[in-house]
């Protein structure tokens, strides 16, 4: 499976961007499919993730009401829209993907098998 994210890019706080993230190799349907970022100095965090048939999502606390995931089974993408953003949100958004992780483990960037490579997202204030 390679995963291939775009979308990235600068962006003034308050605006908004769309990231997509292209499956190929496999079906995307057979996949959990999620967004992590990883800002300067700080860990690679969980931002949101979608079931394999695109009914479940999940996102963490602070991107709730303002990011939303979603998935195109149909063209191998998922993608994420980014709206009302804020500095904070700066880093690079990567694409990851596994068959067989469970809802408890979304936000677990270890459940995941497979990465693309990263689309960075800049927010100015």
């Amino acid at each position: 499976v390679q995963l291939q994210a775009s979308g990235g890019g600068l962006v003034r706080a308050g605006g908004s961007m769309r990231l997509s993230c292209i499956v190929s190799g496999r079906t995307s349907r057979n996949y959990v499919m999620a967004w992590f970022r990883l800002a300067p100095g700080k860990e690679r965090e969980f931002v949101a993730a979608i079931s394999r048939g695109g009914t479940g999502t999940y996102a963490r606390d602070s991107v709730k009401g303002r990011f939303t995931i979603s998935k195109d089974n149909a063209e191998n993408t998922v993608f994420l829209q980014m709206n009302s953003l804020k500095p904070e949100d700066t880093a690079v958004y990567l694409c990851a993907a596994d068959s067989t992780v469970i809802s408890s483990e979304y936000h677990r960037s270890t459940s995941y098998d497979y990465w693309g490579q990263g689309t960075e997202v800049t927010v100015s204030s």
